[in-house]
């Protein structure tokens, strides 16, 4: 793995100290890696420049929703600016939108809401891929979050022959050598609040059925009973860090807990398997409070944060979004998960940039790996969207 300079002698010591710290990292990056992040910039995704400029001095820490509010804007604004002209339909994306349409609501900012639309017209609410595999049905959330609003049928009816159709394909991965749907942990976020969402749209239980049935899959193969944790994929069931110990990639499980927590959001109050996703939750919930950083963040590896110097945003941004959803909606513990969630959010704010730009968020990728402290990506700031949206939520509900 890699060591390099202290996150917080570089907050402390600036933007020169900071640099030094991102060279000292990348000096044990691979060629792949830096290949990875190469093409993740070139597609727009995000970049990671060795001088990002000053860190933010103008946002405070509070949890009030005003507070929020204003980190919200500053960032969501910032990443608007740069990545509208991109706007895709690949899973980097949709992550993002996702966090625009929470933002919209949140804020009661049209301009994110319409951004969207306009997305969404863009393509003529069409998926990215005929019988897509999760990456590519995510964008279908943010296509049904607007039909649920608008009530226009073409915003739905896409995506609804897609899942049709794979409801009646084989139930195994298009991909050579993956025997299920859902193999991979990322995409229990991208593809599961889809079918639940479709079936808000249209009461069809089918949806859930499928739904149901595949999570179960994914997590008899990959979720940990011990650790409370899941394994990216079934090749990292026996991989270990430096100390020895499983490998658990922070944003992974990330993924599984916003995919719960967006999952549960929609789905039937008696569906038999409801009980499953929300001990997962909470399980999980236990498990990263028992892992939080002392600066209120989470390390790519889970179970070995002296290793990593550097917080990963994305993964502690959407652990937040999942604690203050379970917070917000009764399944975890006000007064035990609110000082977890208020650590997270205040170390989130640490770095956010003067322009806007949150720093931190690891590349794509399927495993813990080197990232500048700049390294800003699409799916990071719309989870850091999400997590905002509910802190606001939890606020005001006090």
């Amino acid at each position: 793995m890699y060591r390099g300079i202290s996150i917080c002698l570089c907050l402390a010591l600036g933007t020169s100290m900071a640099a030094t710290a991102q060279q000292v990292t990348m000096a044990n990056a691979t060629p792949q890696q830096l290949a990875g992040i190469a093409k993740d910039n070139s597609r727009h995704f995000g970049d990671d420049p060795d001088n990002p400029g000053p860190l933010a001095k103008d946002l405070s820490h509070s949890l009030k929703p005003a507070a929020v509010a204003k980190a919200m804007r500053k960032v969501g604004d910032w990443q608007m600016a740069r990545a509208e002209p991109y706007f895709d339909r690949i899973w980097t994306w949709s992550a993002l939108y996702a966090g625009y349409m929470a933002a919209a609501d949140s804020l009661h900012y049209t301009p994110y809401r319409d951004a969207m639309q306009q997305v969404g017209k863009k393509f003529d609410w069409q998926l990215r891929s005929h019988l897509p595999d999760a990456d590519d049905q995510s964008m279908g959330q943010m296509y049904l979050e607007m039909y649920l609003l608008k009530k226009d049928p073409g915003m739905m009816k896409p995506t609804q022959a897609e899942l049709d159709a794979l409801i009646a394909a084989p139930h195994i991965s298009r991909r050579p050598g993956k025997k299920l749907v859902w193999w991979w942990c990322d995409s229990l976020f991208m593809a599961p609040p889809v079918w639940a969402r479709m079936y808000a749209a249209t009461g069809d239980h089918n949806y859930i059925t499928y739904l149901d049935e595949e999570w179960l899959k994914t997590s008899n193969l990959l979720w940990d009973k011990q650790e409370h944790l899941y394994a990216r994929d079934a090749t990292y069931l026996t991989r270990t860090e430096a100390n020895g110990k499983k490998m658990f990639w922070a944003r992974g499980n990330g993924w599984v807990m916003g995919g719960l927590a967006r999952t549960l959001e929609y789905l039937p109050k008696d569906d038999p398997s409801r009980a499953m996703y929300e001990t997962q939750l909470k399980e999980m919930a236990a498990r990263m409070a028992q892992l939080q950083g002392k600066d209120g963040l989470w390390r790519s590896g889970l179970l070995d944060q002296a290793n990593y110097d550097l917080p990963e945003m994305s993964g502690s941004a959407l652990i937040t979004y999942s604690l203050a959803w379970g917070v917000n909606h009764g399944l975890l513990d006000r007064k035990v998960y609110r000082p977890v969630i208020a650590r997270a959010w205040s170390g989130m704010l640490d770095h956010v940039y003067a322009d806007g730009r949150l720093g931190c968020i690891q590349q794509t990728g399927a495993e813990p790996a080197p990232f500048k402290a700049s390294s800003s990506y699409t799916y990071g700031v719309g989870a850091f969207l999400l997590a905002g949206s509910e802190i606001r939520t939890m606020e005001r509900h006090r």
